[in-house]
């Protein structure tokens, strides 16, 4: 039997799309085929009742009063989200020289109202805690994250034991895994809870 590749599913996806084409027609074109202005698809090719898409599922309106309910309890502890960084995409960006120089990048976000209710400043090396682990990091007082929010970045975390990226090495940060409960789960779709971990934050000793 004649192995399919990529070559293939792609021509066979030509064939059969709404352009009857095919890979080696487009390949004897190189500078592109024109097939006239783009054509509207919606609501014809939405196949739900009413031909509407339905951007409030109802089971998430019913999930609503829990929700309100969360808001509106007594005193929570700090709610822990991720962020991206502009000049670290993944972790092994972490071992070029040219975007790791600077000011350290690996830092916990937190609104000047929750800093000050803990006594805390920009600046200062603080500890998170979470049911499973602990993490030490410097502190920067933001206003761009929410109150109640602890905003730590992905992909640090390069001082364990047999890492050999030198430049990620010295500049390790602290790991958001190392706070991720396995035990947390989204109540409503079942799914692994990944962000929103209580933690608390207070100086590091």
């Amino acid at each position: 039997m004649k192995r399919v590749g990529p070559r293939r599913l792609l021509d066979l996806l030509l064939r059969t799309g709404p352009r009857r084409t095919s890979l080696a027609a487009l390949e004897r074109t190189p500078q592109g085929v024109d097939y006239g202005p783009l054509e509207p698809r919606l609501p014809g090719r939405l196949f739900t009742p009413g031909r509407r898409i339905a951007l409030v599922p109802e089971p998430y309106v019913k999930d609503l009063g829990r929700l309100e309910a969360w808001l509106a309890g007594a005193e929570r502890p700090l709610t822990l989200i991720g962020r991206r960084l502009l000049r670290s995409n993944n972790s092994w960006l972490h071992n070029s020289e040219r975007l790791v120089k600077g000011p350290a990048a690996c830092t916990v976000l937190l609104h000047p109202d929750d800093a000050t209710a803990r006594g805390l400043v920009d600046g200062a090396k603080v500890r998170l805690r979470s049911r499973v682990g602990e993490v030490a990091v410097r502190l920067e007082v933001s206003d761009e994250v929410a109150v109640g929010v602890a905003c730590l970045p992905h992909g640090w975390g390069h001082g364990r034991e047999g890492v050999q990226l030198s430049v990620a090495g010295a500049h390790a940060g602290a790991s958001l895994n190392d706070l991720t409960d396995e035990l947390r789960v989204d109540a409503l779709t079942g799914g692994a809870a990944f962000s929103g971990t209580p933690v608390t934050v207070e100086l590091a000793s």
